[in-house]
């Protein structure tokens, strides 16, 4: 995993931040967030399924071997499935291969450039490392699986990227986020119709089922998947295919999971989806079986939670509890959750409750904790759990539940003492950029009026890290709004969920605006890291993009912060005597509509003010239509609309 920096230049000057593994007593102030119990599933852990893959492409990996005449090849069958075929051929190091295809009707073999209708030099910004390629497209060439092969002077490596007609689509998704150094990490597939209710082809319908892992060391292991209620794949021969790993280097897994098989009319399909799984090396444990709770104001507890571990106990997680209570009528009684990131101090997590929670549950003791989970910080990977802790509290306050109304206190906690450490001055809107991002706002910044560009370019940060960069930049000023592109509009939301901020003080209709954000991924995230496990990524993998890594990030951000972020989504033009796209590779990938990196599916924000879509604008420059940032009518209300 890369480290995160401790220091970087912003806008001329070196500002500090807090390491992200190292004591955090001068860094941000941390939440006390709270929330009614109707919101405990929406706060619970990410089900694995619901961040699954739903792939329609398959990304082969091609490893050239030497043959009898002293060259170097592969070969593979790509099924054509309707009357037309694109696929992507990345090179990598040779820059260009020789492509051979033969025809499983009259057994040719014939060059693919003499049979494709074009060929066409394309490439893929991999986070900052632009990997060249070659498109092929084919049109009414005859169904059936073709034989393809390649040919080079030298033992290269690369990937072949397929696009599929068929409707089968490849559901794939981990077992379960158990992502700790030493676990066994299972991985699930199935196929589907989408063009049937049924949801599951019959199992003898694949031919081929296998999982591919690239450790992160650059070792690659690959074994088979079964369909035999034995490897985590549920009851034998349901269609459901399962295989695991053991996770036995902390960093970034890269998982790929490949099916071939046949529909209902004969014709043949491959699929594969592409899982980056972040593994943590971490021993933490929950220390105690009951929490005694301390009184630290005229309606607040603090709830330590000490922790226990080999290495250095230092940092800060993300912690997360249900508290329940008791009543001689109703017996258990849920009363909030609690939660927030919690800096360890002295082998403890703080977590604050408003004891105005219980008198409005009309709960008494005996007190309790459910579902305990302390996550990691960049990846929201738990490292701790208690299915339930005791809870002590001193006496408390009585009063009627019906005189109670939830205020922000209750919400967020306290305003700190210190007005949380900005001592800047001024209202600002500060206009964010996102992963491995040039200048997107720099040269549209005057269409904003009285705004600040935050600049941490061509940089990879964890959604935690990019949060507390774009706060030591908001120092400068009492408060402000944000209006950010793609990831930084996830960093920017998740500043205002768990940390104090310029964003509380500002004033206006919309605090948080987004263009093109993933909020809950992208599947370009997992197939990058793949690409990159070859030909490398500048910027390196970034795991709280991928549709699991947004969906456990999303499992800890309250309803309340949600509401405060107004979201943007686009995608090409769309006409109808004409292929449309934004990036011809990701097209391949990606479900329509689309920006070229974000699904409008997956940009959308549960509980958040939804914007609007427009068609006719990109993710970012480069792509066949204006990037989304320069749109100009858009530009103008979001400055007029913007709170700072």
């Amino acid at each position: 995993m890369k480290p995160i920096q401790s220091s970087i230049k912003l806008a001329g000057l070196l500002l500090t931040v807090v390491p992200m593994l190292g004591a955090a007593a001068t860094g941000p102030v941390p939440k006390q967030l709270a929330g009614v119990p109707s919101e405990f599933a929406l706060m619970a852990p990410a089900n694995p399924i619901a961040a699954a893959i739903h792939s329609k492409s398959a990304l082969l990996p091609v490893t050239l071997e030497k043959s009898a005449n002293g060259k170097f090849s592969w070969q593979t069958t790509v099924p054509v499935e309707g009357e037309n075929l694109r696929f992507v051929v990345f090179a990598g190091a040779a820059k260009s291969w020789a492509v051979s295809m033969q025809d499983p009707v009259s057994k040719r073999i014939q060059p693919a450039e003499q049979l494709a209708l074009e060929k066409r030099a394309v490439d893929w910004d991999l986070g900052g490392s632009s990997v060249p390629a070659e498109l092929y497209t084919f049109k009414n060439v005859p169904r059936g699986d073709w034989k393809v092969s390649v040919e080079s002077a030298r033992a290269d490596q690369g990937f072949m990227l397929v696009e599929a007609e068929g409707s089968e689509r490849l559901l794939s998704h981990q077992v379960a986020f158990n992502q700790l150094l030493g676990q066994r990490i299972g991985l699930v597939a199935s196929v589907y119709d989408l063009e049937k209710s049924a949801a599951n082809l019959r199992a003898e319908a694949l031919s081929v089922a296998s999982l591919r892992v690239t450790a992160p060391d650059g070792s690659v292991r690959q074994s088979a998947m079964f369909d035999d209620g034995l490897h985590q794949d549920g009851v034998a021969s349901d269609g459901v295919f399962g295989a695991d790993f053991l996770a036995d280097q902390a960093g970034d897994f890269n998982a790929q999971v490949l099916i071939r098989g046949h529909n209902d009319h004969g014709g043949s399909f491959v699929r594969t989806a592409e899982h980056l799984i972040p593994v943590v090396d971490s021993d933490l444990s929950l220390r105690a079986d009951t929490i005694s709770g301390k009184s630290v104001g005229a309606h607040r507890l603090a709830l330590p939670l000490s922790v226990n571990s080999t290495k250095t106990l230092a940092g800060h997680y993300r912690v997360y509890a249900e508290v329940w209570g008791s009543s001689s009528s109703r017996g258990a009684v849920p009363v909030a959750w609690v939660g927030g990131m919690s800096d360890l101090v002295n082998g403890a997590l703080d977590v604050g409750l408003d004891t105005r929670w219980i008198s409005k549950a009309g709960a008494k003791a005996p007190f309790e904790l459910r579902n305990v989970r302390v996550e990691d910080a960049d990846y929201f990977i738990t490292v701790a759990k208690a299915d339930r802790l005791a809870l002590n509290t001193p006496s408390l306050p009585k009063s009627a539940a019906r005189q109670i109304a939830i205020d922000s206190e209750m919400l967020i906690g306290p305003r700190p003492a210190s007005q949380f450490a900005s001592k800047g001055v001024g209202r600002k809107l500060l206009l964010v950029h996102g992963y491995c991002s040039s200048d997107v706002w720099g040269p549209v910044a005057g269409r904003f009026s009285n705004a600040a560009v935050f600049k941490d370019l061509k940089q990879n940060r964890s959604h935690d890290a990019f949060a507390r960069l774009i706060l030591a930049f908001g120092n400068t000023w009492n408060s402000y709004g944000i209006v950010a592109h793609s990831q930084g509009g996830a960093a920017a939301l998740h500043l205002y969920n768990y940390y104090w901020s310029g964003l509380d003080h500002a004033v206006g209709n919309r605090l948080i605006q987004s263009v093109g954000t993933p909020y809950r991924g992208t599947a370009l995230a997992g197939n990058a890291a793949a690409l990159g496990s070859v030909f490398g990524i500048g910027c390196g993998t970034n795991s709280n993009m991928t549709y699991s890594g947004a969906a456990s990030w999303l499992a800890g951000i309250a309803t309340s912060s949600r509401a405060k972020a107004t979201f943007f989504t686009t995608s090409f033009t769309d006409r109808a005597w004409r292929y449309d796209y934004c990036n011809l590779v990701t097209d391949v990938l990606l479900s329509d509509p689309d920006d070229g990196t974000t699904e409008k599916t997956y940009g959308q924000l549960p509980s958040g003010v939804n914007g609007g879509h427009k068609t006719g604008w990109c993710h970012t420059s480069g792509m066949r239509d204006p990037a989304q940032t320069t749109d100009g009518s858009r530009n103008s209300s979001m400055s007029a609309n913007a709170a700072r």
